[in-house]
């Protein structure tokens, strides 16, 4: 669930309410499928794909500003839950 701003000095807040950091993530099955549909529809990402020891990553902005992973963890990153 996002909750809208409820007050004026909410929204300063909104886009930044990580200080700028990555704090959203969104995992897949298939990084390269999604990364192109994202940038064919015109998602902003700000730093591109690489590869790390837990997957493959890249962050983009969504319409606020906020920053968000998107990565396939690799089969050997250990994660126990996957949610896709």
């Amino acid at each position: 669930m996002l909750a809208t701003a409820s007050k004026p000095i909410q929204k300063n807040f909104i886009g930044n309410q990580a200080g700028g950091r990555v704090f959203l993530f969104l995992a897949t099955d298939d990084f390269d499928r999604d990364y192109r549909n994202y940038v064919a529809k015109g998602i902003e990402f700000v730093r591109p794909p690489k590869k790390a020891d837990y997957g493959k990553v890249a962050v983009f902005k969504d319409l606020y500003g906020n920053l968000w992973d998107l990565i396939q963890f690799s089969d050997n990153h250990g994660m126990t839950q996957r949610f896709f």
